[in-house]
């Protein structure tokens, strides 16, 4: 796991809320605290959906509401004449990319025993920070996954140019 302090707080918002590089993230959940507390569980419930679109759900294994769709509500929110409070989202790595990234790594684990891969956005008394998790179904003392992980958000950040400095 790392942590990062964002070092440029408004670009980062405008990347967030406005720009396209948080957008294939799938939203865990979210949070946020204006005059009210919003939350948002991004889990999506297949059952709501058409049959036609629960066989798309199901054909790329999607459990959760990608960012690019809910990120227009979240922005409605925090946008306004007032900072927010505080808020989090909890971003995670879709199926698909968590599969993509093992075989790329080299890492000796099965992508069905990886939970998932989280990024953590939180803002709170003026300071924005992330952190990396990861979940497994089982029990490990290998953290070559954690390592991978940190070095792909990291790289993340980098392609995107999201400043940042390391929190220890």
């Amino acid at each position: 796991m790392i942590a990062l302090k964002i070092t440029n707080l408004k670009k980062f918002m405008s990347q967030l809320l406005i720009g396209e590089c948080f957008d294939s993230f799938w939203l865990s959940e979210a949070s946020i605290t204006t005059g009210n507390t919003y939350i948002i569980e991004g889990t999506l419930h297949p059952e709501f959906f058409s049959e036609e679109a629960q066989e798309v759900l199901e054909r790329c294994h999607r459990t959760h509401s990608l960012w690019k769709e809910m990120k227009p509500f979240c922005y409605s929110i925090i946008r306004g004449k007032q900072t927010p409070l505080q808020f989090k989202f909890v971003f995670r790595l879709s199926y698909e990319k968590v599969r993509h990234a093992v075989a790329e790594s080299g890492i000796s684990l099965e992508p069905d025993h990886i939970n998932g891969l989280f990024l953590n956005i939180q803002y709170s008394a003026g300071q924005l920070s992330c952190t990396t998790g990861t979940s497994m179904s089982a029990f490990s003392l290998d953290k070559s996954l954690d390592q991978m992980w940190d070095r792909m958000v990291l790289h993340f950040f980098q392609e995107n140019d999201i400043d940042y400095e390391e929190s220890f």
